[in-house]
């Protein structure tokens, strides 16, 4: 009688031969239903051939911990009038439960998580929403089941939404609240006219207040599909059970029936500088110059990133030193923010007791102008590569600090940025930073942004 292996034994012997070199395939032709598409640098990239599910698989078994993750291709860009903030409001309902794991079962996302000691959360992009959570290892089946099962069967009742639109309007307001929140919204604004980055992630306060609930189930069964997702599993796992499981949960899902949206509109040419101003109570003054820049693949974003780092990094910065130390500035500063679409740069400082929007505008614009002429020095480009490294690798310290930053590249595009970024940014020169800041930084493609603190009301003419 001829001695037959179980399936689940062929697999593992599979897997121990490849550990030794004896087979060279990938689990791909280990767990069937999977396509192996690329791995790097210890992580590995997989689709679910069923329904284009994307999973990323990164084991790390120095602790007994998994983060899971799910990124969804859609965030405020994928919005329109009438449904801005619909995808940030979604991330609240997604915790509302679905027919198989509520509150009044017992068995929510919420209650399974705090029940098992997991940690968990979500957040809203302008190019993605993410759900996440870190739990011990024998309970990561648990979630699969309840996170794949919201992808496909959410509740969508129009009385959680009336009872979430408490939660997300304290949100509003709070951002409303902050004049440097207000006055970037408004740069913002100002400074995109055709992209969708030209409303904020929460949206417009009529939108969020009056969106029906049959157009938040519309923009859910657009967008919420294993073809439109990308699964990412950091920390202490199997990779062949890990694939199994999501083939079982999420693989019980087709794609999507009709084509994801492509979002095909770009941003027209700027023909000269634009400015806004913002007058409301407060105490200091603020001034924002901002310029738009490729998106967050471009070649030039690592000498952004270096410029930025030269800049605003640490108290030797070239900002800090011309406008914090000359009492102009209580802070002052530079940054991009990565984006799918054409980025935005904005160069951004709080105003010192006394000192005018004008001087402070003139002595950020001055900076640029100084590396633009007279560029920068070798010895602040190794300073600042220093600076990022450590940077990054604190980021990145933990499997949830991993997934998050695995979450941002999916995001942008190219999850395997994750790797590269770092790399590149540690072939940038002084030449480069010099080149993308006169490529960029010009004032006709410029917005500019003041907040000007007035008196309340209730004191004017007092």
């Amino acid at each position: 009688m001829r001695f037959r292996l179980t399936p689940r034994l062929e697999i593992l012997l599979a897997v121990v031969a490849l550990a030794f070199g004896a087979i060279d395939y990938s689990l791909a032709a280990v767990v069937p239903g999977f396509v192996s598409v690329k791995s790097l640098d210890g992580i590995d990239e997989y689709r679910l051939e069923s329904n284009g599910l994307t999973i990323l698989l990164a084991p790390d078994h120095s602790a007994p911990v998994v983060t899971f993750q799910v990124t969804y291709r859609v965030g405020s860009r994928n919005e329109v009038t009438g449904t801005t903030g619909s995808t940030h409001l979604l991330e609240h309902l997604m915790f509302k439960g679905s027919e198989g794991f509520n509150d009044p079962k017992g068995n929510s996302v919420k209650q399974y998580l705090e029940r098992v000691g997991g940690q968990y959360n979500a957040s809203t992009g302008e190019d993605r929403t993410n759900y996440i959570a870190t739990l011990g290892r024998l309970n990561l089946e648990g979630y699969i089941v309840i996170e794949a099962d919201r992808m496909h069967h959410l509740w969508l009742h129009d009385a959680d939404k009336q009872a979430e639109m408490t939660v997300v309007r304290n949100e509003f307001e709070r951002g409303k609240n902050s004049p440097d929140s207000v006055l970037m919204e408004e740069v913002t604004a100002a400074a995109y006219q055709a992209l969708p980055y030209h409303h904020s992630v929460i949206g417009w306060r009529s939108d969020i207040e009056n969106v029906p609930i049959g157009k938040l189930r519309e923009f859910y069964d657009t967008f919420y599909w294993p073809n439109n997702a990308a699964v990412s599993v950091v920390g202490d796992i199997d990779p062949v059970v890990t694939l199994e499981w999501i083939k079982k949960y999420y693989g019980a899902y087709p794609r999507s029936q009709n084509e994801i949206p492509h979002m095909y509109t770009e941003e027209p040419a700027q023909s000269g500088a634009r400015r806004v101003t913002v007058k409301r109570p407060g105490e200091l003054g603020t001034v924002i110059v901002a310029h738009k820049v490729p998106n967050g693949l471009d070649k030039d974003q690592p000498a952004l990133d270096m410029l930025d780092s030269i800049l605003s990094s640490g108290k030797n910065a070239r900002l800090y030193r011309a406008l914090v130390d000359h009492g102009l500035a209580l802070n002052a500063g530079a940054d991009v923010d990565l984006r799918r679409d054409m980025s935005l740069h904005v160069l951004f400082a709080s105003l010192a007791p006394g000192a005018t929007h004008e001087a402070v505008e003139k002595a950020l614009l001055a900076e640029i102008t100084k590396i633009q002429e007279n560029g920068v020095t070798a010895e602040e480009i190794d300073r600042v590569k220093q600076q990022y490294l450590a940077a990054d690798a604190y980021k990145r310290d933990g499997t949830a600090g991993i997934a998050a930053e695995l979450n941002e590249w999916v995001a942008i595009g190219d999850w395997t940025e994750y790797v590269h970024f770092p790399q590149k940014i540690a072939q940038v020169t002084a030449a480069d930073v010099q080149r993308v800041a006169k490529q960029y930084f010009n004032e006709d493609q410029s917005t500019t942004g003041w907040f000007i603190p007035v008196l309340p009301p209730s004191e004017k003419g007092t």
